[in-house]
């Protein structure tokens, strides 16, 4: 039976942490499962409380069936039955059985029983308030020191006391035994982060949505993301090679061998960046020894000289303004307006391809905020992977790779426990707080959505003095905005103090050890320096990597809108082998149509008629009946679901939409001008017409006369939407339009709805030399019969049309009884009009 004779071996001491090359022994068994079992044993007991006292039973059907769970299990059953292993054959050995390797293995059978209790846990039980997912601190923590504890043992490299030698079969066993350790660690600290038994989502939301496939009498639980709730909990990374896919084209300036020459010199000058972060420290090293060794002036001199232009060359430091990164930066300027012109113009003619169902149901506010931040945010992410994550994760591979073969594997293993620790925890930190932006992103849209809709209502809100209602609504929603961003602001706030926290124990552990290498005799001065200089000129962008991350994060959180705009399908689409319309005569047929904007709701429904060539045909009914909606379909905003449309004996679905556009001229109900001036708003029509077709169209639809007592003539702005002008201004501008487009199908919305009578008639008179011998199709709601046997026949039948003449007449009966000039032109609207020849309304 072998006893423990002493704590330590004879030949060491637990206060002596370095020894002959390495961490002691016992200094490492020691420390290592005590910060262990600290991490699971307390805070895991607090965390077991909290998860017995408040949490609650999840329910099976909620908990994922996955055999990486399973092999998170065995392994961490692997580990803890490895410790039992490992002590039983130290203790079956024979010979001296330090104290340290029985307290190792107690202490680490304890912390991962008690890690493995909390992984079952964590599995069964569920907090209902926890709005995130995946695995707790406690564990993610737990594995993650573990992990970088058995990466410390690289640093005894040397050391006679570690078993890298391989010498007996005690040190192959032990190796054996490290390895299995390293292995289990790792592989649970990558499992953790996918938490693959837990639930993908946050379990309140499935309870939630589950109450709801419930209560809305399913019969059966279907599990449907919601959008604001599923996006909270999902990684900013979901969908990336998506979004790769849809920024590699802008990445890349196609067609531009100069663009394309610039990228790859910015490049070039980003790798001589790397080269040059090198050789600084060495020469301000070499400055400092040659100073401390009494070398010659001219080698001082030229050494001195050299290093002052390595570093006018790199800048006050990693990050900073030098004349390579002054010179990339200007030379990129080129391929960054390409990206953000490119970006911003498919973007444009994508949302004008969109279906008119689409812009119907659009918010403005919520579109033109994606635009800008998605704009911004595809430049900021390329400069940052480009310029800023490659180049400082270079720097930090370069780092390790110098430290170890200069210096000793120990630096260049606490650079790498510092990179990993940082990294690992911005990025867990990071994800955490994601949900933080994203709330705050919807919030700002929101916002900006409530003033630009106020903005555009302005009479409405003026005629029922809801003033202080919007400015209430406005004010509601800058506070939710600045909820969301306090919150962003305070868990960046808590980030920052982690990474600052990281860096410093790192720096600090470094520098120790160098300046003790240096009193050792080891280093010299300049050595010191150099791992100073080099050090803090690698933690400079380091510092700065949590945040580059969080701004790529950011960026593609602001790019989520952009891409979803992008990903929106035309609802209306060309043909694959469409052709230009042949335009003949102009005969329209309505075949058997259908349609519907809303399944159930049906629009039409067998609707068959035919417009002769130089016909005119009024649609009359009542509103929601489906009048504007045939002009829709004519015009092709939406595609028929039954029947078909022809011009010509021409499908129009077979032919591409721009050629039968272009003979189609539409006179809109509700006439919106753009924000510019009249002259510009009528030659909308036709883009190339000169200023007197501008104005022969002004006068050809009544409005020429008007124009010219403005101020300012046709040079007079409109304002927003036309505000300026009146209802019938407005109305004429968009019949100067048509007049001036000289379209050979013409279709009229209610084109005189917003029109006094004698400007009607002046109208009225423009339009029918406007639609000679063209196609013409008219909703109306008044009628004013060209043709007194079709009115007469239709009287006849005393159906729709005959009750809505009725009603006509009896309100026009009501306004004749208080006015007799009223009544005059009662008379006169009544008395129906001569036949015109070649046009015949229905």
């Amino acid at each position: 039976m072998v006893a423990v004779q002493s704590y330590c071996e004879a030949s060491a001491s637990i206060s002596e942490a370095w020894l002959e090359g390495g961490i002691s022994p016992c200094f490492y068994f020691t420390l290592v499962p005590t910060v262990l079992l600290t991490l699971s044993f307390f805070f895991g007991t607090f965390h077991c409380v909290c998860y017995r006292h408040y949490g609650t039973e999840m329910e099976p059907k909620f908990v994922p069936r996955s055999r990486l769970y399973d092999l998170q299990l065995a392994v961490s059953l692997l580990l803890l039955l490895q410790f039992l292993g490992g002590l039983v054959w130290r203790a079956a050995g024979g010979g001296e059985l330090p104290g340290y390797v029985v307290l190792y293995g107690l202490l680490s059978m304890l912390g991962w029983a008690w890690a493995v209790a909390l992984l079952r846990l964590e599995r069964r039980r569920v907090l209902v308030r926890d709005r995130t997912r995946g695995h707790s601190t406690v564990l993610l923590l737990f594995w993650a020191v573990a992990f970088s504890a058995e990466n410390l043992a690289f640093v005894s490299w040397a050391s006679p006391y570690w078993w890298w030698g391989l010498e007996n079969t005690q040190q192959q066993v032990e190796f054996s035994l490290w390895l299995m350790r390293y292995v289990g660690t790792g592989t649970l600290f990558f499992l953790g982060l996918k938490a693959p038994g837990l639930p993908r989502r946050p379990y309140m939301l499935l309870i939630n949505e589950d109450e709801r496939d419930v209560e809305g009498g399913t019969g059966q639980v279907i599990y449907v993301p919601l959008l604001e709730n599923s996006k909270e909990s999902q990684s900013t990374w979901h969908d990336f090679g998506q979004k790769v896919r849809l920024l590699v084209p802008y990445m890349w300036p196609r067609g531009s061998m100069l663009l394309q020459g610039l990228v790859l010199l910015c490049l070039c000058l980003l790798g001589l960046e790397r080269v040059i972060n090198v050789f600084v420290p060495i020469y301000y090293k070499n400055i400092v020894n040659e100073l401390t060794d009494g070398s010659s002036w001219k080698t001082l001199a030229t050494t001195v000289c050299v290093y002052v232009l390595l570093k006018f060359l790199q800048g006050g430091g990693a990050g900073a303004s030098g004349f390579v990164s002054n010179l990339r930066s200007f030379l990129w300027i080129r391929v960054q307006q390409y990206t953000n012109r490119v970006v911003q113009v498919r973007l444009f003619s994508h949302l004008h391809s969109l279906s008119l169902r689409w812009h119907l149901g659009r918010r403005t506010g919520d579109v033109l905020r994606s635009i800008d931040r998605g704009t911004s945010s595809i430049n900021s992410l390329l400069s940052y992977i480009v310029f800023s994550i490659f180049p400082t994760i270079a720097d930090i591979v370069i780092s390790i790779i110098y430290f170890i073969t200069y210096f000793n594997a120990w630096f260049g293993l606490i650079v790498f426990v510092c990179m990993f620790l940082y990294l690992t925890l911005t990025i867990i930190i990071t994800e955490w707080r994601t949900k933080y932006r994203r709330d705050m992103n919807t919030q700002d849209n929101n916002a900006k959505s409530k003033a630009v809709d106020s903005l555009l209502n302005f009479e409405t809100v003026k005629y029922y003095n809801a003033e202080n209602y919007e400015v209430n609504r406005f004010e509601d929603a800058i506070l939710k905005y600045q909820i969301s961003e306090w919150k962003t602001q305070a868990s960046l706030a808590f980030l920052n103090q982690t990474q600052n926290l990281i860096i410093g124990s790192g720096l600090l552990a470094g520098s120790l050890l160098c300046a003790y290498f240096v009193q050792e005799g080891k280093f010299k001065v300049g050595d010191f320096v150099l791992f100073g200089t080099y050090i803090i000129q690698l933690y400079t962008p380091l510092n700065w990597f949590g945040t580059y991350y969080r701004m790529i994060q950011s960026s593609f959180i602001d790019m989520e809108s952009m891409f979803k705009l992008f990903t929106e399908e035309e609802e209306v689409k060309d043909a694959v082998n469409a052709g230009n319309l042949l335009y003949k005569l102009g005969k329209v047929e309505f075949e058997n149509v259908y349609f519907n904007y809303t399944d159930g709701k049906e629009i039409l429904k067998d609707v068959s008629f035919t417009v002769q060539p130089g016909q005119t045909v009024a649609l009359i009914g009542q509103s929601g009946c489906g009048k504007s909606t045939i002009l829709r379909l004519l015009f092709r905003f939406y595609d028929v679901q039954g029947g078909c449309i022809r011009i010509d004996g021409q499908d129009i679905s077979k032919v591409k939409q721009v050629s039968l556009r272009a003979h189609i001229g539409v006179v809109p109900q509700d006439t919106v001008l753009f924000n510019d001036n009249i002259r510009n708003n009528i030659r909308y029509g036709r883009i190339s017409a000169s200023d007197h077709e501008v104005e022969e169209a002004a006068i050809a639809a009544d409005i020429h006369e008007k124009i010219q007592t403005f101020p300012e003539g046709y040079d007079t702005q409109v304002g927003e939407r036309g505000l300026k002008l009146s209802g019938g201004e407005k109305q004429r501008v968009a019949i100067a339009r048509t007049i001036l487009k000289a379209p050979q199908i013409i279709l009229l919305d209610e084109a005189t709805s917003a029109l006094d009578t004698q400007t009607e008639r002046n109208i009225q008179a423009s339009l029918t030399k406007v639609c000679s011998n063209r196609t013409t199709i008219v909703v109306a709601h008044r009628y004013a019969m060209r043709e007194p046997i079709q009115h007469d026949e239709l009287l006849a039948k005393e159906g729709l049309y005959c009750d809505m003449w009725m009603k006509q007449q009896q309100a026009q009966d009501s306004d004749s009884a208080s006015d007799t000039e009223a009544k005059d032109r009662k008379s006169e609207k009544l008395q129906p009009p001569s036949v015109t020849a070649g046009h015949r309304s229905h």
